[in-house]
């Protein structure tokens, strides 16, 4: 190794890229597995109590409620893809800081105003549009910080984005198990979905500091000086640059972006496009689904009340979180290799998988995977196989270009992977009707 290098003290860069990692997604987990209080603010206003008792009868829901899953869905994925395309274009720009920084703050913002409207009494329809708008907000900051973060981890060596992976990873993993900490609790919904908030504050404030704390680290400071002093080093660099710039001066700037872009594009295209597909079948599934699942072996036990928190949430987040994580010592198949994509492919199988278990109510196709172990086995392979494949694509997809493309690289691979949260939320909807 080169001995100008300077090392990565205690792992600095690598625990603050992780702490940003779990900050991009947990806003998202926390209102994505926060279900069972949302809709109990979307039922009949004069009994909460009345929701609880009949929350398993499908005629008992309300049109929020059984609605609720599919448009929360729609509106944190089709934002993700807006924002994440515009950051992945606009990132040059604008400042890092301000993208990075800003949009943890506004995040932030979003989670205390969620924690104060646990107090307020609203009709259901309001609170519906609010948490919407809410969720809307959420993801689109959060595009932007994700793709900003993938950018970043660009420049640096490749193990560098499983740290972030593994950090999204754990996200999950963190809000199911807060989720089934306040339902062991036996408090009171909303006293529990208060402390549950404001734990999502404290871990979003804990990532700001992280950050702020980034710039100031010698071995992060070496790479991104690098990126600065590349193109100054390489005579190649400046001809292209030469002629990006003449090119500005005769249309009048319009297309500064579009020609880099496209030639990164064509480096990465099979592991964009793979990263896509990944998450399109992730999304479709889970949680529209999956959530739908009912036990066949509870008979109104405890183990009804904790089946879809663990065996859903829990579960998935816990094999996809293994999955990210086992990158940090294993890259197989290897970054040219037609396998991976191939493995991504073969994951359509967990769609009809899904479909033929225990899902209520279901009008068209017959049950053959009855048991919970059959869905319990399913989620376990698909988890892990979406955390481990999804992440050797977003590691290898920065390292097939030049240094100095890495961090649009990184940009262009994050705005596939919300393509495919995108494509997925919108076929959450025909897959949740086929059943």
């Amino acid at each position: 190794m080169d001995p100008q290098v300077p090392k990565d003290k205690y792992n600095g860069v690598w625990l603050i890229f992780f702490m940003l990692g779990l900050g991009t997604l947990l806003p998202w987990n926390f209102f994505m597995t926060a279900t069972m209080y949302f809709t109990s603010r979307l039922g009949d206003p004069l009994s909460e109590a009345n929701f609880s008792a009949n929350a398993t009868e499908e005629d008992s829901r309300s049109v929020l409620q059984a609605k609720f899953n599919n448009v929360m869905t729609l509106c944190a994925m089709v934002p993700l893809l807006v924002f994440t395309c515009l950051n992945s274009v606009l990132h040059q720009r604008i400042p890092q800081k301000i993208r990075i920084a800003g949009s943890l703050t506004a995040i932030l913002l979003v989670f205390l105003l969620t924690a104060i409207l646990v107090k307020v009494d609203l009709e259901p329809l309001p609170f519906f549009i609010i948490t919407m708008i809410k969720i809307i907000c959420i993801n689109s900051f959060g595009a932007v910080l994700q793709g900003s973060l993938f950018g970043m981890a660009g420049l640096l060596p490749a193990s560098y984005t499983t740290p972030i992976m593994s950090g999204q990873g754990l996200a999950g993993t963190f809000a199911a198990l807060s989720m089934i900490c306040a339902i062991a609790s036996g408090s009171a919904i909303h006293d529990s979905a208060f402390g549950y908030f404001i734990t999502a504050c404290v871990v979003i404030s804990l990532a700001i500091a992280a950050y702020a704390l980034l710039p100031k680290l010698e071995f992060f400071q070496y790479y991104q000086e690098s990126q600065q002093n590349k193109p100054a080093e390489d005579e190649e660099n400046k001809m292209d640059l030469l002629k990006t710039d003449e090119r500005q001066k005769s249309t009048g700037g319009d297309d500064k972006q579009t020609p880099s872009i496209l030639v990164i594009f064509k480096k990465i295209w099979v592991m964009a496009f793979s990263v896509c597909f990944a998450f399109t079948i992730t999304i479709g599934t889970f949680p529209a689904i999956t959530v739908d699942v009912k036990s066949t072996i509870a008979d109104g036990g405890q183990w009804e009340l904790y089946f879809i928190p663990v065996s859903c949430f829990l579960l998935f987040n816990v094999f996809d979180w293994l999955g990210r994580s086992l990158t940090a010592v294993c890259m197989w198949p290897g970054k040219d290799s037609k396998l991976l994509p191939g493995l991504l492919v073969a994951r359509v199988i967990f769609v009809p998988l899904f479909m033929l278990c225990n899902v209520k109510p279901r009008h068209n196709l017959p049950i053959y995977f009855s048991h919970d172990g059959w869905f319990i086995g399913f989620m376990i392979l698909f988890a892990f196989s979406n955390g481990y494949l999804a992440s050797l694509c977003m590691c290898f997809g920065p390292k097939k270009v030049d240094a100095s493309e890495a961090e649009t690289a990184g940009s262009i691979m994050a705005f596939f992977l919300s393509l495919g949260l995108a494509l997925g939320a919108s076929l959450s909807f025909l897959f949740r009707a086929l059943v």
